[in-house]
């Protein structure tokens, strides 16, 4: 049973590097206070970790889901 992160959008990108407005476009995110869930993986655990000061991220139960 393959857990999913939930990952949402609290702190704006602006004043920080590209690659990291790319990294929280490349997870999907859109606008402040955007959600999306994924599954979890070592990329998107990798992503996260880039970017961990501008997003929350919770573990989801596929149950829950």
């Amino acid at each position: 049973m393959a857990s999913k992160l939930r990952i949402t959008y609290v702190r704006s990108a602006i004043g920080y590097n590209v690659r990291q407005k790319q990294t929280i476009r490349a997870l999907g995110l859109t606008r402040l206070g955007a959600t999306v869930e994924r599954e979890d993986s070592p990329m998107v655990r990798g992503m996260i970790s880039k970017v961990r000061h501008l997003v929350r991220v919770e573990e989801v139960n596929d149950e829950t889901a």
